[in-house]
């Protein structure tokens, strides 16, 4: 329990310190990398406006076809929807507030659900971190279930017990089944009225329980909520570092917003709630799942949203329900992760089209399918952006770069403001390097995720 307070402790005095503070105790390395990728886009924008002349001779040559109307008359429509749904989510997000947190007598039996394969260590500081919670233990059920494991996990599950008294329970399954089979067992074996799942590399905050059980109480329709996933190991290199500013901008901002219409696309592994009764609705569904003939292995959080909302219910998200979870610090696990995300997506985004439109919840159905729409706009462009970007990186590289580099520069502002408004400057400066990390290093995950959807390996273990 000690190591657990102390890694929730350790964060939260890394987040007070000062911006200056932060400057200070930059590893060189790192402050380099900073200050290159700032040069390198006022660069583009200095090129872009230094080159005018050349780029508006093109311009207008290309105008001359029908072809290039066309391509220009296409690329300002997507340039306006996207406007439109950015104005859209920053309205929502505007009136999003998170739910307070509900009295200890109104406070739900809660099952939580840990599943762990390979885990190591990992998992007990998991176990202690929940135990830590403040939350009633006699409406509390812990849950720890090894999916057959090679390494010692299920020595540290046992561990953690012992040293927590006996507390929790524990499964160990024969073969390595994936984690839905996990969970699975979880959902069908807790006693709870709501089920939390929490990923066995995860450390949860003392108060995460109790906001993440507390909407369940306030509004009966709720059927699932979506914890805030805030990164671990961000001081275990670069890519953690960046990911920890992709991460806030992607629960804190997105997120919210999709939660003021109750219509959270994905509630994360690394924590989630259901409610009970929306899960037994659907759970036979959620397990036979099969996508092109194959069982489906991967995605199994995004697939149980689709299911709950299919039903009806909200699901929302929960800022003051904080998880530090580790990611990736290597290229290799990075773009396994992605496209592991990215199929799911795709999977997941086809799914909807069974309901969508049909009259499948009372309110915000509107606003619910403007969200589904910008994700096919996304998809359905991946494809053509990727062929326009190749076409003119090769013939007109300089055009391509600065600006591509120009409208990089101006979508990380957005997340770099978005990050120093809540936390410090100069962690917030992340965004840029890994906006331009992204652009040339991950520009090919979303095309090759969508040609090889029906692979259904989860990459990272």
């Amino acid at each position: 329990m000690k190591k657990s307070i102390a890694v929730q402790t350790e964060f939260s005095q890394i987040e007070q310190l000062s911006w200056l503070s932060k400057l200070k105790n930059l590893r060189k390395r790192d402050f380099g990398i900073l200050i290159g990728v700032q040069i390198l886009m006022f660069s583009a924008i200095y090129a872009l406006n230094n080159f005018r002349p050349y780029f508006e001779e093109l311009h207008f040559r290309r105008m001359e076809t029908m072809a290039g109307q066309i391509l220009v008359f296409f690329l300002l429509a997507v340039l306006a929807f996207q406007i439109a749904f950015l104005i859209y989510i920053a309205w929502l997000f505007v009136k999003y507030k998170p739910t307070g947190s509900v009295a200890d007598d109104d406070l739900p039996v809660c099952t939580i659900i840990v599943p762990a394969y390979n885990e190591g260590r990992l998992v007990y500081d998991t176990l202690k971190s929940i135990a830590a919670c403040n939350y009633p233990p006699e409406k509390l059920e812990i849950m720890a279930i090894d999916d057959g494991s090679k390494d010692d996990t299920w020595y540290w599950i046992n561990r953690a017990n012992e040293d927590l008294g006996h507390i929790l329970t524990v499964y160990q399954q024969p073969e390595n089944r994936g984690k839905r089979h996990a969970l699975h067992r979880g959902f069908t074996t807790g006693r709870g009225e709501i089920f939390i799942t929490i990923d066995s590399d995860s450390v949860v905050e003392q108060d995460t329980l109790r906001n993440l059980a507390s909407p369940f109480v306030k509004d009966q329709n709720t059927g699932g909520v979506a914890g805030n996933v805030k990164v671990l190991n961000k001081n275990q290199g670069i890519i953690p570092k960046m990911l920890n500013v992709s991460f806030v901008f992607s629960f804190e901002f997105i997120r919210s917003a999709q939660s003021s219409l109750g219509f959270v696309l994905c509630t994360p592994g690394a924590l989630s709630a259901y409610r009970k009764e929306a899960v037994m609705n659907c759970l036979e569904d959620w397990i036979e799942q099969k996508f092109m003939g194959n069982y489906a292995t991967i995605g199994e959080d995004r697939a149980m949203t689709n299911l709950i909302l299919k039903q009806g219910y909200d699901v929302k998200f929960q800022k003051n329900a904080n998880v530090l979870t580790n990611t990736p610090t290597g290229f290799r696990n990075l773009h396994k992760m992605f496209t592991r995300w990215g199929r799911s997506n795709v999977r997941e985004t086809l799914m909807m089209n069974s309901f969508i439109f049909k009259d499948f919840r009372k309110k915000n159905k509107a606003g619910a399918r403007f969200i589904y729409m910008n994700q096919w706009v996304k998809l359905l462009l991946v494809y053509p952006m990727t062929i326009l970007m190749l076409y003119f990186l090769f013939t007109h590289p300089l055009l391509y770069l600065s600006s591509a580099l120009t409208a990089t520069f101006i979508f990380s502002s957005i997340q770099m403001f978005f990050f120093s408004s809540r936390y410090n400057f100069v962690d917030a400066l992340w965004a840029y390097p890994y906006s331009v990390f992204y652009m040339f290093a991950l520009f090919w995950i979303s095309p090759f995720a969508i040609a090889t959807v029906k692979n259904g390996r989860w990459l990272t273990r």
